[in-house]
């Protein structure tokens, strides 16, 4: 079950190099990652607190965090499992994964 859209807001929280998701307010999870300059993030880690699991929240996160990364033309490298398997599931992300990295992340 979803939480209500108007209760969730994910923010970049740039001074802890995340992506933040809240619900009513309250840190709900995060996808962490590391500018490599150039425009490429690496995605490492995502975590949802399990008091929020079961809601969609991390599909959310993520959808939302690769959303604002592909609204500043910039790209990833999906080292996390979760945000991994979002990018295998919309293919139409694949093309935020540069061309040269892509076999490594069987893309």
């Amino acid at each position: 079950m979803s939480a209500p859209a108007s209760d969730i807001e994910v923010v970049d929280a740039t001074e802890r190099s995340r992506f933040e998701i809240l619900v009513d307010g309250a840190l709900a999870g995060f996808t962490e990652y590391q500018d490599r300059g150039d425009g490429l993030l690496s995605f490492p880690h995502t975590e949802i607190d399990p008091a929020y699991g079961g809601r969609g929240l991390g599909g959310t996160l993520v959808g939302r965090a690769l959303a604002a990364v592909d609204e500043r033309g910039q790209q990833i490298l999906p080292f996390c499992p979760f945000v991994l398997k979002y990018v295998q599931r919309h293919p139409d992300l694949v093309r935020l994964v540069p061309e040269d990295r892509r076999e490594r992340f069987g893309l």
